[in-house]
């Protein structure tokens, strides 16, 4: 019946404008994100012999495709459960008194909350066996830039996504101070993995820096399991996470572990049964 009334021819072209949408929209971030960070990275490099087409660039910009082309998908994913299942848990008073504040203040509300629910959230990626099975693929990138962000398996994103949004939505915040989040932690998750060299003297133990989210990258023994906050670190130093010298990390990786390059072997890996060295190594 839908053929006949010509729902299928719909449906194509509603499914190809979809799938160019994704693909420029991968195109116009790649150019844009390419275009400051790649300049600001050989200027203020952390690493100057780090090469921009590094170890893993290949699989970190697959993940970067992925993430561009299911944007919509993601999103509705995760946003779309949290409105319905948790809208009701707050009275509609309560959410029109929040959406009414100023939107500076509601952004501010938002990252503290965000962040707040993120730190649990990525501190039980690392400490639970199967979620740390899935995490360790944002980890098993031994040479850390701009790209190496994009590295995250797609489970990590909608579980992380879908629990940090839900009481967001269920508070009742404007869309406004929403889409300035967004946008702010889009900038900021690409930053702190940046291959650069700034410190930023005190606003270090406010903000989440390069040099603070390194250290969680690092594989040496005494950062591991430090630095869960995603903006700001005073939840790593009310929880005892926190941990930040005044050098750099030598080197990046899962501690003890390997983990095989490649979007696709990455995307199964948590999910086959491990071998008899990695269970010695656990």
């Amino acid at each position: 019946m839908s053929a006949l009334l010509g729902g299928s021819r719909i449906e194509i072209d509603v499914m190809e404008s979809k799938a160019y949408l994704g693909l420029d929209w991968f195109l116009i971030n790649l150019l844009v994100w390419s275009a400051v960070f790649i300049p600001l990275e050989r200027m203020y490099a952390l690493r100057p012999e780090q090469p921009i087409f590094r170890r893993g660039w290949r699989t970190d910009l697959a993940y970067f495709f992925v993430s561009a082309l299911g944007l919509q998908f993601i999103t509705l994913l995760t946003l779309k459960p949290a409105t319905v299942l948790f809208a009701w848990t707050v009275s509609s008073r309560f959410r029109e008194v929040v959406a009414s504040q100023p939107h500076w203040l509601q952004v501010i509300e938002i990252l503290v909350i965000t962040d707040f629910v993120q730190y649990w959230i990525h501190r039980f990626f690392h400490e639970l066996p199967f979620l740390w099975r899935i995490h360790k693929i944002h980890h098993s990138a031994t040479a850390i830039d701009w790209l190496a962000g994009s590295r995250l398996h797609i489970v990590d994103v909608v579980v992380t996504r879908g629990l940090t949004y839900m009481p967001l939505f269920a508070l009742g915040f404007h869309t406004v101070p929403m889409a300035i989040y967004v946008a702010i932690v889009t900038v900021q998750a690409t930053f702190i993995h940046a291959n650069v060299r700034f410190k930023f003297g005190p606003l270090r133990y406010m903000l989440a820096t390069p040099q603070f989210h390194h250290w969680h990258h690092s594989s040496e023994r005494e950062a591991v399991d430090k630095n869960f906050s995603v903006h700001l670190p005073i939840w790593d130093i009310v929880f005892g996470t926190f941990y930040l010298p005044k050098k750099w990390p030598d080197a990046y990786g899962v501690f003890g572990e390997q983990t095989p390059e490649g979007f696709f072997r990455q995307l199964w890996h948590p999910f086959r049964k491990p071998n008899q060295d990695e269970l010695d190594q656990g």
